[in-house]
């Protein structure tokens, strides 16, 4: 088990925002993760948890104890997969296609852990993890404890979970077991899936040909954090009433949407940004990515704060503009 004191946080956050924590935690197997919720429970101090730091926007030291999961270990049975929370997710979409269970291919490439997965629901291209989530262990902080977790109970809805309200800090999140479909069943009407299909000549694409597009698809439009310090989408897309919507798209012809029920509709965050001139503009050290306007990016040495006075700006034109509210999806310390 890591056990560190005035650790930087450096490698710990995409962003590339130099931080340090009081004390750094890390567990490599169950027994360790029972420890460290030992510890955290009789200390005073503050604690978080993190995953990959690519969902982290660090604005100043955290003077307190920051906890880390490195269990990356996972086991098969047909296709149910057991998988450690500190492994890759997307090493997880990768071993379930070449083991021929499918339903995360449109979940590829996305950053950040397993454990990280359960606790943000995470999505993309019409599928969220959520529907794959079958089980989730963890240990209890306040009584060291083991226990199995069902994906009921976490109350998953867009970008949301239990574990980011009323049950933050109260697990360790040890494994999550997702159940994959032996049956391929690609969701092609998202985004632009379809059209960069159609233009490689695919009609009919295998899982990994899909995973293959997904993928090119994301790193056109998302920067290598190592070369350009960002963490992914910054904002989540807004959920609206269908009247709003409806007068906004008089507005503004051809705005693209998707419809979440009968009664509401997802707007593209990243399609307002544009719209207000924010894409490849930068405030300081600060700056919006020119690819895609829904992630901000570190030019160089910015610090959160920077980021966070960007991120304001932002928010300001789009509800001048649209009369919409939109939040970020990155949690900021």
């Amino acid at each position: 088990m890591k056990d560190k004191r005035n650790y930087s946080l450096m490698a710990h956050n995409t962003f590339g925002i130099e931080a340090k924590c009081s004390r750094f935690l890390e567990y490599d197997n169950v027994e360790e993760a029972q420890h460290v919720a030992r510890v955290l429970h009789r200390s005073r101090m503050p604690m978080m948890v993190i995953g990959s730091g690519s969902n982290l926007l660090l604005t100043r030291d955290f003077k307190g104890i920051v906890v880390h999961s490195a269990m990356k270990d996972y086991s098969q049975q047909g296709c149910r997969f057991t998988c450690g929370s500190g492994m890759l997710w997307d090493d997880v979409v990768d071993i379930s296609i070449k083991a021929g269970c499918y339903g995360a291919e449109n979940l590829s490439l996305i950053p950040g852990d397993v454990g990280a997965s359960a606790v943000q629901n995470i999505g993309a291209y019409g599928s969220e993890v959520k529907d794959l989530i079958v089980e989730i262990e963890a240990v209890e902080i306040a009584s060291a404890r083991v226990c199995t977790i069902n994906p009921v109970d976490c109350q998953y809805a867009y970008r949301q979970s239990r574990f980011k309200g009323e049950w933050k800090n109260k697990y360790l999140i040890t494994r999550v077991t997702y159940e994959f479909s032996k049956e391929f069943v690609p969701r092609l009407e998202y985004g632009n899936i379809l059209a960069e299909l159609n233009r490689r000549g695919i009609g009919h694409p295998t899982p990994q040909q899909l995973r293959e597009t997904i993928i090119d698809i994301r790193n056109a439009k998302l920067p290598d954090p190592k070369v350009l310090g960002n963490g992914g989408s910054f904002f989540m897309n807004p959920v609206v009433s269908k009247a709003k919507y409806m007068l906004l798209s008089a507005q503004y012809p051809g705005m693209p949407h998707y419809d979440v029920d009968s009664r509401h509709v997802k707007i593209p965050a990243g399609w307002m940004i544009e719209q207000c001139g924010w894409k490849g503009r930068s405030l300081g050290r600060a700056g919006v990515h020119d690819k895609q306007a829904l992630v901000l990016v570190n030019r160089g040495s910015a610090t959160g704060t920077e980021i966070v006075e960007l991120c304001r700006a932002i928010q300001h034109d789009v509800k001048e503009r649209f009369g919409v509210c939109i939040y970020p999806e990155v949690n900021i310390v």
